[in-house]
Parts: C-alpha cells; sequence; structure tokens
C-alpha cells in the first residue's frame, strides 16, 4: 500500500505543476475571456461606425457593470441556495406572487422568440435585481443567519440596483458612486462569505 501511495504522489503532483503552467501560459478555461474573442465581438458589433468618446465612456462603464452583474449573480446563486436548503424542490413557491407572476410573463415570452437566446432555464434567473432583495424580505428566516441585518440587507442591495440602472441605461457614474460600488461589494462578500 505504502509503494502505491509513493507512486501516486509524483504522479499529482506533477499534474499540478502541469496544470499551473498551463495556466500561466494563458490556457483558456470554460469562462476566460481574452483579446482573440474581445476582437471577434468588436468587428460584429461595427464598432468602428460608433463615436469614440462615446465608446470610451461605455469601456468605463462596462467595468462598472462587470463587477454589478457578477455581484448580482452571486446574490442570485446565494437566494436559489439558501432558498432551496431550506425549502427543497418547493422554495419558488415562498417568491412573492407578483414576481412570480412577472417570471411566468418573460419565460413565455422567451419561449415564442425561439430565434434568440434567453435569459436561462431557471425562474431566478428572470428575477429582477430587485426581486432578489424582495424575495430576501418575504423569507427573512431564511437568511437572517448569515446577513443578521435587515436594514443593511436593503440598503446595499438598494443602492447597487440603482447604480446597476443608471450604468444599463446609457448613465456615467462618479467615481464616488463607483468607490460606494465597490465596498457594498466589498461587505456583502465578507459578510456571505
Amino acid at each position: 500500500m505504502d509503494n502505491k501511495l509513493s507512486d501516486l504522489y509524483p504522479f499529482v503532483y506533477k499534474g499540478l505543476l502541469t496544470e499551473e503552467s498551463l495556466d500561466k501560459a494563458g490556457r483558456a478555461t470554460k469562462h476566460s475571456f481574452g483579446d482573440t474573442e474581445a476582437s471577434l465581438i468588436i468587428s460584429k458589433l461595427s464598432y468602428e461606425m460608433l463615436d469614440e468618446e462615446a465608446i470610451a465612456i461605455a469601456r468605463r462603464m462596462a467595468l462598472v457593470y462587470t463587477a454589478i452583474h457578477a455581484f448580482e449573480n452571486i446574490v442570485r446563486d446565494y437566494v436559489k441556495t439558501a432558498m432551496s436548503e431550506k425549502h427543497a424542490e418547493t422554495w419558488w413557491e415562498k417568491v412573492p406572487t407578483k414576481i412570480n407572476s412577472r417570471v411566468k410573463t418573460r419565460m413565455d415570452d422567451d419561449e415564442k422568440f425561439k430565434w434568440h437566446g434567453t435569459r436561462g432555464r431557471a425562474q431566478i434567473e428572470y428575477c429582477d435585481f430587485g426581486d432578489l432583495s424582495s424575495i430576501i424580505v418575504v423569507n427573512w428566516d431564511v437568511f437572517e443567519l448569515t446577513l443578521h441585518d435587515l436594514e443593511w440587507v436593503k440598503s446595499v442591495l438598494g443602492v447597487l440596483e440603482r447604480s446597476r440602472n443608471i450604468v444599463m441605461h446609457g448613465g456615467v457614474l462618479a467615481i464616488q458612486d463607483i468607490e460606494r460600488i465597490g465596498g457594498n461589494i466589498r461587505d456583502w462578500v465578507r459578510q456571505v462569505g
């Protein structure tokens, strides 16, 4: 048995070193995004026909939106996981009727336009950012042990939703707003883990 283990360790170690080397060399992963893909997307979007100053502003706000987008999906996953752990397969039944109705309408609409991509497959993926806060509020008993302070939750998610909406609708945020976004994201991640 010891002989088999002694053969296994070098094999595993070499595998780990290979993985690390591939990563350092720029190996593409499932979720990687690099210059090649960026160039392809830019060529498909007719950037050359757009105003350079407008593109520069949009690129700055795209960095902000990238953080908010990632955060929104972290919260979405957190809500889904917490609700599933508490209520198993029936957790969606605990979502407010108004949200459930809007989600159903959106899913039905996506079903009509099969030629276009969808928001996702699960109902939670059809919720607005603000809906996530509402789900947490209505099901506070599920989230209280982790989040502890309902007013803080509503404040953080409300500020981030406001910033998200400004960026998504062509607005430009000041550096103070960007700093606030970063602080709120850090606070949430530290609290939730």
